[in-house]
């Protein structure tokens, strides 16, 4: 039946978007009179309203009811405004409700959009009982439901833009038409609205923006320090500046702008500089913030802490320079509370006082070691009679000991006993066999000086292209292979290291040798043990024995070594000189055992075709197995296989001055400070100056 409204006036569509907006809308009027009413929605505010009793409102609801209930028309009470509901009077409401007919109650919030569609779909389902029976949620119920609908659709949402958003400089009109088919954007658009969805879209447009200056800050900031080290280094120049002055320091240099740029409008993350990713030059307005004030507060503080770190390693090598307890050779261990004070500890590591004072250590042994020489110059005559071989016996070297044990030079090598005994031994060798590469002067020695004064003179055409061989063409080198088990080998090496100078070259017959020695002590099939390595074609072997055992490994060790090469192109290891030695048995030197080892190795030796030493004398050669006299035998064999096999070609080196005009004999102290240009520059100057063709690198 058709229900009469009064409705004059009033309008027939209400949107909160029009609201102060009405005359910019459409007006359309309800028509008055009578309309076909299916259902009631019979609201009910229950917010506390400004000067409104809800008890008035209540009571003229309820006169509303009663009228309304004359049509038999189904009707649903609403609750509006419940996000602001005020609980006595949701409370009275449920109690009107519940007094007329019981009468369902939806409440609703049209603000938050709580349960709107619930009240239409309730009073729908009781219009078209056909319908199936709508459940009715408590207002909060249904706001933490819808709470977590949206909070599901937002996260959707944020998770498409993040994806489809990678740059902050989109727009929203671009990416909006992108997402339009999606169901993330449709579901949060439906649930919370455009506007919403597009203030989320530029909250992640101003977070991609924050985290791209914020990128480019740091990587600001991590150049600064390289920036202050290239244009402000020194700390005299900065140390009493303020920060604004500094700017203005920097201004002045001249790889400024190879640092820096200035903008013409700051701040620089408020600029399009922050997109010009081409140009990674620090903006100059960087300097006015904090962060960049106190990196150039650090690289103050690091310059003072360097100055100061250069005079701690200045003051702690004063101390070592002056102070008494520092002696050649003592160890760090001893020295370090002579030396060491807590204000050392506070700025250097103890490493770095370690190196120094190991500098140190180099420094005045080395001196002490010239010093040591010139004692031993001193006491010539300690050195007279000895014998040939030039080799003192154990009583000879106390007695060198003993008298030179009250010099000063002598103690301050007190705890290098070891290289005391070698100068000592490198000496005499001096003493005996006296050349340049033997002097204790080295490099200042007068005959290499003159050698290198006549080479550096007039340079011998077939010379101009072997300058770097020139030094070395008088010297051979021997390359010898130690066979020996249970360290026979590596002892008999360490013998023949200590007869070498400093650059391991050997003297025999007045001429030097450059000697390599490879001691093998293990299977010789392995390539660490082979007799021939890329860098090492031997030129003899020396093979020791002192047991039946050891004897067998020699053999062995031959066999296979001669197997290996057998076929091969490189196979003269089978033609290899070989000279077996039996060396010392200490403890053990006569008797059965030692006639038998002597049969036994000579019966080797003509097996192998080698050459046979008998032992050497027990206490020859200041406790050595094996005297020099038979090392030195060794190697003149193998000097003469070398020339008969041609392995090593002979050079003019070896040859004797022959068929010169002058001979000058010069007598001049190693290191004197005498110029032996002054002699021989006269000649030297001469017109008829040309080289010998002798070959000697003394001659003209």
């Amino acid at each position: 039946a058709a229900t009469k409204l009064a409705s004059a006036e009033k309008l027939m569509y209400f949107c909160t978007d029009q609201l102060g907006l009405e005359q910019d809308f459409e007006q359309k009027q309800m028509p008055d009179g009578k309309l076909l009413v299916d259902g009631f929605l019979l609201c009910i505010d229950v917010s506390r309203g400004m000067n409104r009793n809800f008890d008035d409102q209540l009571k003229f609801v309820s006169n509303l009811y009663n009228q309304l209930a004359k049509t038999k028309k189904p009707i649903v009470v609403v609750l509006t405004k419940c996000d602001e509901g005020v609980e006595r009077y949701i409370r009275d409401a449920h109690t009107f409700a519940l007094s007329k007919k019981n009468l369902q109650v939806v409440e609703t919030s049209a603000r938050s959009n709580v349960n709107i569609d619930l009240a239409f779909s309730t009073l729908v389902q009781l219009i078209d009982k056909s319908r199936g029976k709508t459940k009715i949620i408590p207002y909060f119920e249904a706001l933490k439901q819808q709470s977590q609908q949206i909070a599901a659709a937002k996260d959707k949402y944020e998770w498409l833009v993040s994806r489809i958003v990678k740059n902050h400089n989109e727009t929203w009109s671009n990416v909006s038409r992108k997402m339009q088919s999606s169901p993330e954007y449709q579901d949060y658009v439906y649930l919370e609205g455009t506007q919403k969805a597009k203030k989320l879209f530029l909250q992640h447009v101003h977070r991609l923006k924050q985290e791209h200056i914020e990128r480019r800050r740091k990587m600001y900031l991590a150049m600064l320090p390289q920036a202050f080290e290239a244009l402000i280094p020194d700390l005299d120049e900065i140390d009493h500046l303020s920060c604004v002055k500094v700017e203005k320091l920097l201004e002045t240099k001249p790889d400024f702008l190879k640092w820096f740029i200035v903008l013409e409008e700051t701040p620089w993350d408020a600029t399009s500089h922050i997109d010009n990713m081409e140009n990674e030059r620090i903006p100059f307005d960087l300097m006015e913030t904090q962060p960049a004030e106190q990196l150039y507060e650090a690289h103050l503080e690091k310059l003072r802490n360097e100055r100061k770190r250069a005079e701690m390693r200045r003051a702690f090598k004063e101390n070592l320079e002056t102070s008494p307890f520092i002696t050649p050779g003592k160890p760090w261990e001893e020295a370090r509370s002579f030396i060491m004070n807590e204000d050392f500890y506070m700025w250097l590591e103890e490493s770095i006082y370690m190196d120094i004072y190991s500098k140190h250590q180099k420094q005045i042994i080395e001196k002490a070691k010239e010093e040591f020489q010139e004692l031993l110059l001193e006491y010539s005559e300690l050195f007279y009679e000895l014998e040939l071989d030039a080799k003192p016996s154990k009583e000879k070297m106390g007695v060198i000991q003993d008298v030179l044990g009250e010099e000063q030079r002598f103690k301050a090598l007190q705890k290098l006993q070891a290289e005391r005994d070698a100068l000592i031994l490198k000496h005499i060798h001096f003493v005996y066999h006296p050349t340049k590469e033997t002097c204790p002067s080295c490099l200042v020695c007068v005959d290499s000086k003159i050698e290198h004064l006549i080479s550096s003179r007039f340079i011998r055409p077939s010379e101009r292209n072997q300058k770097n061989l020139l030094s070395d063409s008088n010297i051979d080198r021997i390359n010898l292979v130690i066979l020996g088990k249970d360290g026979l080998a590596r002892e008999l090496a360490n013998e023949i290291r200590a007869l070498c100078t400093n650059d391991d070259k050997y003297v025999i017959e007045g001429k030097m040798y450059e000697l390599s020695l490879r001691p093998i002590e293990g299977n010789v099939r392995l390539p660490v043990n082979s007799f021939q390595t890329p860098t090492f074609q031997p030129h003899g072997c020396l093979c020791l024995y002192n047991s039946k055992e050891s004897l067998s490994y020699v053999v062995e060790s031959i066999e296979k070594s001669r197997e290996s090469t057998i076929g091969r192109r490189d196979n003269h290891l089978v033609h290899l000189p070989l000279t077996l030695i039996l060396v010392n048995k200490r403890g053990d030197t006569s008797g059965e055992t030692l006639h038998s080892l002597i049969q036994q190795g000579q019966q080797i030796a003509s097996k192998l075709q080698c050459v046979f030493l008998d032992p050497a004398s027990a206490g020859i050669g200041y406790g050595r197995n094996i005297n020099e006299k038979q090392i030195s035998q060794v190697l003149k064999g193998l000097l003469d296989s070398k020339r008969n096999l041609n392995l090593v070609s002979s050079t003019s080196s070896i040859k004797d001055l022959v068929d010169v005009d002058l001979r000058i004999v010069m007598c001049l102290m190693c290191g004197d400070p005498f110029n032996a240009d002054d002699i021989l520059l006269p000649i030297l100057q001469s017109q008829t100056y040309r080289p010998s063709q002798c070959g000697s690198s003394s001659s003209v």
